[in-house]
C-alpha cells in the first residue's frame, strides 16, 4: 500500500497542490479540456472519504503583473464542484490573504477550498521561501498530487514540503501514478524497449535521445524533427521544417546509436503538402527526397507499417510526440496509426507510457486513452524525468 493510501485524513487539513493549469475559451472561460482536474479527484476523494477537509492551490496560465481575470481560478469551480459529484467548493480570492486564512481555519470535514492563482505572487516562481511557509500555515497535512510541475522549484511544488513532518507530506495518488510508471520505463524495462519520439524540434528532445541510448533497443522517429535527420544523411527536405545548426547532434546521435546496438527508425515516406494549412494539396515522397516547393507534414504509408511493426513486438513503449500536424486531418493518419500500434501492442501485454501534451492529445482525440497502460498528465515534467534530472517536486517529498 501507498503512504497516501495509508493515511487516515480524519481531521485533517490536507493542502494538496494540484495541476489545474486547464485550457479555457477565450471569450466565456469555459474549460476546453478538463483532462488534469479529473486525474486528481480520486485524491480528493480519498481525503473527504475520510474525513478531512481539502484545500486545494494551483496556478493556471502565466500572469506577468499579478492577478487578471482570464487567469483567475474562479473560472474552475462550477465544474471543480461537479467533478466531485456536487460538492460545494468554496473560493477564496487570494492564496495567501486574510480570506484565505478564515476559509481554510473554519473548514468542516468533507469540505473543499480553492485558493486563488499562485501566480499572482511572483514569489511563488521565484521559490520564495517565506511566500511557501505562508501558504503551508493553511493546513496540517501536505500533498503533492502535481506531476505537471514537478520539475519545478517552485514554493508551493518543492519548498513548501520543509514546513511539515515527514509523516504528513506525501505524494497523492495521481502523483504515484506518474512516478511508478516512470520508474517502471526506466528501471523495470522489459526488452523490447521502443521509445516513439515526435514533436517538431531536435533540440527539444537531444537529452532525453541519449538517456534513452542507455535502455532502449529500438527508437522511432517521426515529426518535424525526423526531417534535420534525414537532412543530416545527405537527403533533400525541400521545404520541411529542419534546424540546420542541430545536423551535426543529428549525426552524432545516430553514431552514437550505432556504437550502442540501438536501432534507430526513420520514416520512409512521407505525406507532403504544398503549404502548411489544412486545404493544401497533398502527395507522397521517400522522406529523404522531397521536392523543392513541398514540405513533409506526416509519416507515410510505408513509414507507419515500418513503425507499427516495430511498437507490435514491443514489451516497453515510451511515446513522446505526434508524428505530424494531427491537428489538421489530411495529416493525422501517421499519428492515428501509431496510437493503434501502441493500443494493440498494450493488448498483447506490453507495459505503454504515453506522455507530452500532443500525445496525450493525440490519444484522447483517437479514443485510445483507456487501450494503453498510462496516459501521463506531465509533459516538461516527464521529458525531464526521462532526460535523467532530479525533479524537485519528487526529491522536496524523498528527501
Amino acid at each position: 500500500m501507498s503512504k497516501f493510501s495509508d493515511f487516515n485524513f480524519a481531521g485533517h487539513k490536507a493542502l494538496i497542490r494540484v495541476d489545474f493549469n486547464v485550457p479555457l475559451d477565450k471569450q466565456s472561460f469555459a474549460i476546453t479540456d478538463d483532462t488534469r482536474m479529473r486525474a486528481t479527484i480520486p485524491t480528493i476523494k480519498k481525503i473527504l472519504g475520510d474525513g478531512g477537509s481539502v484545500i486545494l492551490m494551483s496556478h493556471l496560465g502565466r500572469p506577468k503583473d499579478g492577478p487578471e481575470d482570464k487567469s483567475s481560478l474562479k473560472h474552475l469551480v462550477k465544474h471543480l464542484s461537479e467533478l466531485l459529484g456536487g460538492t460545494t467548493v468554496l473560493f477564496a480570492n487570494d492564496c495567501i490573504g486574510e480570506q484565505a486564512y478564515l476559509t481554510a481555519n473554519m473548514l468542516r470535514p468533507g469540505e473543499v477550498l480553492l485558493l486563488e492563482n499562485l501566480r499572482f505572487y511572483k514569489e511563488e516562481e521565484k521559490g520564495d521561501k517565506a511566500f511557501a511557509e505562508k501558504l503551508s500555515k493553511l493546513g496540517d497535512v501536505y500533498v503533492n498530487d502535481a506531476f505537471g510541475t514537478a520539475h519545478r522549484a517552485h514554493a508551493s511544488t518543492a519548498v513548501i514540503a520543509q514546513f511539515f513532518p515527514a509523516d504528513k507530506k506525501m505524494f497523492g495518488l495521481l502523483m504515484e501514478g506518474e512516478v511508478s510508471s516512470a520508474e517502471k520505463v526506466l528501471h523495470e524495462t522489459k526488452k523490447p524497449f521502443t521509445a516513439i519520439i515526435g514533436g517538431a524540434k531536435v533540440s527539444d528532445k537531444i537529452l532525453i535521445i541519449e538517456n534513452l541510448l542507455e535502455k532502449a533497443t529500438d527508437i522511432i522517429i517521426g515529426g518535424g524533427m525526423a526531417y534535420t535527420f534525414m537532412k543530416a544523411q545527405g537527403g533533400h527536405i525541400g521545404g520541411s521544417l529542419c534546424e540546420d545548426d542541430r545536423l551535426q547532434t543529428a549525426t552524432d546521435l545516430l553514431k552514437k546509436a550505432a556504437d550502442k546496438n540501438v536501432c534507430i527508425h526513420l520514416p520512409s515516406d512521407s505525406i507532403i503538402a504544398d503549404k502548411f494549412a489544412a486545404d493544401a494539396n497533398t502527395s507522397t515522397a521517400p522522406s529523404n527526397n522531397i521536392p523543392d516547393g513541398w514540405m513533409g507534414l506526416d509519416i507515410g504509408v510505408e513509414a507507419c507499417g515500418q513503425f507499427s511493426n516495430v511498437i507490435k513486438r514491443s514489451k516497453t513503449i515510451l511515446w513522446n510526440g505526434p508524428m505530424g500536424v494531427f491537428e489538421m486531418p489530411s495529416f493525422q493518419h501517421g499519428t492515428k496509426a501509431i496510437a493503434t500500434a501502441v493500443a494493440e501492442a498494450t493488448a498483447a501485454g506490453a507495459f505503454s507510457l504515453v506522455g507530452g501534451g500532443d500525445s496525450v492529445a493525440a490519444v484522447n482525440q483517437f479514443g485510445y486513452t483507456d487501450k494503453v497502460s498510462y496516459v501521463s498528465t506531465g509533459g516538461g515534467a516527464l521529458l525531464e524525468y526521462f532526460e535523467g534530472k532530479v525533479l524537485p517536486g519528487i526529491a522536496a517529498i524523498k528527501e
